[in-house]
């Protein structure tokens, strides 16, 4: 019996090499990907944490301010990962207030850094900071340290 078995998983495995090897064959030979695929892959990556260099607690300091401006602004759950639900909620807050006009897809963009650029711009007179952001939807040095001085606040107290 102790035979059987050896022969049996000894074929198992061969079998599953040759597939394997068959497999991997087709994608060898596959034409490699042209610079518009590879850009609309790109486009993919947006499902990835974006927190613009904000610590979990500051992250979280954002999605509290969110989620307390109004019930519409709701980035989900409060856990220091600014991911899609937290930007489509953000991008909803610049729509509101005239700072966005693209899609509510979540997607960090350079449409949606100058949703945050003009954000924070238009909040600092409120807070009394002088970000005085230049509109260009790069998250440059200048736009990270202001993004990370607003959220300094513990908005979730």
């Amino acid at each position: 019996m102790r035979a059987l078995t050896k022969v049996f998983v000894s074929v198992t495995a061969a079998v599953g090499i040759a597939a394997g090897g068959l497999a991997t064959a087709g994608t060898a030979m596959a034409a490699p990907v042209s610079t518009q695929q590879q850009a609309a892959s790109a486009d993919v990556a947006p499902l990835a944490v974006v927190n613009l260099g904000l610590t979990t607690a500051r992250a979280k300091h954002w999605q509290c301010y969110l989620r307390n401006v109004d019930a519409k602004y709701d980035p989900g759950t409060i856990d220091g990962q600014l991911g899609t639900n937290s930007w489509k909620a953000a991008q909803r807050l610049f729509r509101d207030l005239g700072y966005y006009n693209d899609s509510i897809d979540g997607i960090v963009g350079p449409n949606t850094i100058k949703g945050l650029q003009r954000f924070l711009n238009w909040i600092d007179q409120y807070t009394g900071d002088n970000y005085n952001l230049v509109v260009d939807g790069q998250a440059g040095p200048a736009t990270k340290d202001a993004f990370w001085d607003f959220n300094g606040r513990n908005f979730c107290a």
